[in-house]
């Protein structure tokens, strides 16, 4: 709720962006103004899950129950491991050397960086990492058949950042976590379209579809406390 010259009023957006990740933080921020605190964790699905808001919540120390959009896939690596064994996310990555080992356990040392920014103006550093000569190596034929070297760049910080966040929802706290979005959030929409049969917006343009939304769930919320 959105406290305001003595008013309250509730606090919602709706966005025309195909994902929701620049959602997130815009939110919290939100949050954090009206109720002059931060909250201790955020549980949301893998639309919200991004570099630059896990980077974010760990900044600002918010336990971040948020899945990546990988995480489910990475639960069946086995049938992911079949179709792509040389991809450059099975190379092996070792934080004390700073080096990565190919498929065929060479190292790979770093050659370099570079900045890049995504579609959000966030900077992202990749880092790149080559192996030594390829020639003679077994493995050559379906790793590297193109080129002298087999050259990889890699996001160190979004992998540091999605592994943490993996070990947290496999927790059994992020288990409960994981369960529990989807009891809280998940039958509002349900419910508003199948029980209350509301299948399209009767408004047009951002701006009336905003309030015919509020008006949607002041009628939701009505009917959750007379019930």
């Amino acid at each position: 709720m959105k406290a305001n010259e003595g008013r309250v009023d509730p606090f919602y957006s709706l966005h025309q962006n195909p994902t929701d990740t620049k959602t997130l933080i815009p939110h919290l921020q939100e949050h954090i103004r009206n109720y002059g605190q931060k909250p201790n964790n955020v549980t949301a699905d893998a639309g919200y899950g991004s570099e630059q808001n896990y980077q974010w919540l760990e900044n600002k120390r918010i336990t971040a129950y948020v899945k990546h959009n990988q995480f489910d896939r990475d639960q069946s690596h086995k049938k992911r491991d079949k179709k792509k064994p040389y991809a450059a996310d099975k190379f092996i990555y070792n934080p004390v050397t700073n080096r990565y080992s190919c498929p065929a356990g060479k190292g790979m040392k770093k050659i370099g960086e570079r900045i890049k920014l995504n579609h959000s103006g966030y900077e992202q550093t990749l880092t790149r990492y080559q192996s030594k000569n390829c020639a003679g190596c077994p493995l050559r034929g379906q790793c590297n058949p193109d080129y002298e070297y087999r050259t990889i760049e890699v996001n160190l910080n979004w992998h540091r950042l999605k592994q943490k966040a993996a070990k947290r929802l496999k927790t059994n706290r992020g288990l409960q976590k994981r369960k529990q979005r989807c009891f809280d959030t998940e039958p509002v929409f349900g419910n508003i379209k199948h029980n209350h049969h509301f299948k399209r917006f009767m408004l047009r343009g951002l701006e009336k579809v905003s309030i015919e939304t509020g008006l949607l769930a002041l009628a939701h919320n009505l009917r959750k406390k007379i019930a």
